[in-house]
C-alpha cells in the first residue's frame, strides 16, 4: 500500500514497483514532467487501463453549500498529500479561478473527510474515486448530504485545463438522498510500470488481467472496464510494448502516438 498516484508514478519510475495504479491525469504529469513532477519526466508507460474515476464533492445538506464556487471562506479537504484526488482537485479549483489562498484545505483521506463532515472540522470534501465509494456511502446513511454539480461552463473550464478529464454524470440512487444525476467530470485510472520492464513479463501480466477479466467482474463490477478496447481509446500515454503486442495479437490497432 503506498500514498496514492503520485508517489505510484516515482515508485515505478525508479523501479521500485513492477507495477502501479495511477490517475490518468497524474500519469501524463509525470510522463511529461509537469505540474508535481517539477520538469523531471518520470520513466513510466501505460500498462492498461482499468476504471474511471469521478469527482465526487460532498457537503452536508444542512450547509447552505450548493456551488463548487463557495468553497471560497470555507474549510475543505482536496485528500490526502500525493493522491490523485488531491490532484485532480487542485486542477479543478485553478481551472475555475479559485486561488489556494481563499479556502482552509486539511488534505485528508476519504475516512477522514467523511468523519471530519460529520463532525463539522470541514465544510467540503473531495473524492475522486468510483461511484459508491465506501466512505461517502456510510456518510450518507447518518447525514442527509448534498453532491455539488458542475454547470457546464465550469467543465468546459475544467476540460480545457487538462485533456485526460471527460464530463460525466454521477448517477442518481447510489448514495442515499442524492435523487437526481450530479454533472461532474471523470478520469480513468491507469496501471502504469517503469519503461525497461521486460516485454514478455508485461505481455504475460496483461494476458492473465484481460483473459480472467470474468472473474474480476466477480470481484468488482467496475472490472467491466478493463478491456483491450479501452487501453487504446482512453490512455493518457503511451503503452508499454509488452501490452502492444498483446493488443496486435488480438488485431486490435494501436495509434502511432501510443506508441513509445
Amino acid at each position: 500500500m503506498t500514498g496514492a498516484s503520485v508517489e505510484n508514478v516515482k515508485l515505478a519510475h525508479k523501479g521500485e514497483t513492477v507495477i502501479g495504479e495511477v490517475m490518468g491525469d497524474v500519469a501524463l504529469a509525470g510522463f511529461n514532467g509537469v505540474d508535481k513532477f517539477n520538469g523531471k519526466k518520470h520513466d513510466i508507460l501505460s500498462m492498461a487501463l482499468m476504471y474511471p474515476n469521478l469527482m465526487q464533492v460532498v457537503v452536508l445538506k444542512n450547509s447552505g453549500i450548493a456551488d463548487i464556487k463557495q468553497v471560497v471562506g470555507h474549510n475543505i479537504s482536496t485528500g490526502s498529500p500525493g493522491s490523485g484526488t488531491n490532484f485532480m482537485a487542485e486542477t479543478v479549483l485553478k481551472a475555475l479561478n479559485i486561488p489556494a489562498d481563499k479556502y482552509k484545505d486539511s488534505r485528508l483521506s476519504f475516512t477522514e473527510s467523511a468523519n471530519a463532515l460529520r463532525d463539522g472540522t470541514i465544510d467540503v470534501g473531495f473524492w475522486s474515486v468510483g461511484p459508491g465509494t465506501s466512505s461517502i456511502l456510510d456518510l450518507a446513511t447518518t447525514h442527509e448530504i448534498r453532491m455539488i454539480g458542475l454547470s457546464k461552463d465550469e467543465v468546459d473550464a475544467i476540460l480545457a485545463a487538462n485533456p485526460t478529464y471527460t464530463a460525466v454524470d454521477l448517477d442518481a440512487g447510489i448514495y442515499r438522498g442524492i435523487d437526481q444525476p450530479v454533472p461532474t467530470i471523470g478520469v480513468w485510472n491507469v496501471m502504469i510500470c517503469q519503461t525497461s520492464l521486460d516485454t514478455d513479463l508485461v505481455y504475460q501480466l496483461v494476458k492473465a488481467l484481460y483473459e480472467h477479466n470474468d472473474y474480476l467482474k466477480k470481484i468488482h463490477p467496475l472490472a467491466a472496464y478493463t478491456t483491450p478496447q479501452n487501453a487504446v481509446k482512453y490512455s493518457p500515454i503511451p503503452l508499454h510494448p509488452g501490452t502492444i503486442k498483446y493488443l496486435e495479437e488480438k488485431g486490435i490497432t494501436v495509434p502511432d502516438n501510443l506508441k513509445p
